[in-house]
């Protein structure tokens, strides 16, 4: 079973570098937020984006290839994830897959920043310092981004943690602040504002703040039948998210109509709620946060 795993990386190294030449290409470093767990993100589309790990995983990366298909974009997407994991696992165990240049890279660390110690932000810029050089190495232009993920409701409602009892706004803020700090590591490295599209969503009536008081019928489920990791709402959201701060398109173009979300069972409707959550989420000076 590994060697077959080796042979599929071998073979998606391969494909990756058979673009088109005009084609940009893009990485996506992460755990089980990216690759979609407990949803169907996680598998889909596996064939239209390269997972360096071989193990046939579509998530976030296949949703944002997507995007940019439906945008008349040229995007090379590639993977390279493992669940529960952080940035410095990646940068310790999986390096030799990624060292090569990239045009854009996106890096998503653990859920709580650091296993052992939520809400410590030492692992994080650790993990970005080590990685942002590791790239820039191959291309000093690269553009680097990284991905502030959600609140946990079992973290705010149920489990002992720092924001155990807080409103379920306030761990995606603390997050984003994380994460802001790491980006100072590299000059003109950005944050995308994921757990805060998560908090739009919320103050706009599309999702609900405490999911396990019950959902409302005209609201999206964010989270997952854990409360921790994303539905499949939630993932296109982030997907949304990564396509409008990454390639500049406004999300609310791609419309009611959009295939991603009829392939993955999202209505109409609420593709259109989730893209304006998502245009809205990335405005500079929102109110939303």
């Amino acid at each position: 079973m590994q060697i077959n795993r080796w042979i599929a990386a071998a073979a998606a190294a391969l494909l990756a570098g058979a673009a088109p030449a005009c084609a940009e290409t893009i990485l996506f470093v992460g755990n089980s937020f990216t690759f979609g767990a407990n949803s169907p993100a996680w598998k889909y589309r596996a064939d239209a984006v390269t997972d360096l790990n071989g193990e046939g995983i579509g998530g976030v990366p296949a949703l944002f290839k997507r995007f940019t298909e439906q945008a008349g974009l040229e995007y090379q997407v590639s993977l390279e994830t493992a669940g529960g994991r952080t940035l410095n696992w990646h940068w310790e165990n999986r390096r030799d897959r990624l060292d090569r240049a990239w045009d854009h890279v996106v890096l998503q660390e653990y859920s709580t920043l650091d296993p052992q110690r939520p809400g410590d932000p030492a692992g994080l810029v650790e993990g970005v310092r080590r990685l942002s050089a590791l790239f820039a190495a191959r291309n000093p232009k690269v553009d680097l981004r990284l991905m502030a993920t959600w609140s946990r409701p079992d973290l705010v409602f149920q489990k002992q943690s720092p924001w155990r009892g807080k409103p379920i706004a306030t761990m995606a803020r603390e997050l984003r602040a994380a994460y802001d700090q790491a980006a100072k590591v590299r000059p003109g490295t950005r944050v995308l504002p994921v757990g805060e599209g998560f908090n739009c969503a919320i103050a706009r009536g599309v999702a609900d703040a405490n999911p396990y008081d019950g959902i409302a019928w005209d609201q999206a489920p964010l989270w997952s039948y854990d409360q921790y990791h994303a539905s499949v709402y939630g993932y296109y959201l982030e997907a949304l998210i990564a396509f409008a701060e990454v390639t500049g398109r406004d999300p609310r173009t791609l419309g009611r109509g959009e295939t991603a979300a009829t392939e993955l069972g999202i209505g109409g409707d609420m593709a259109a709620r989730l893209q304006t959550v998502a245009w809205e989420a990335t405005r500079p000076g929102t109110t939303c946060r």
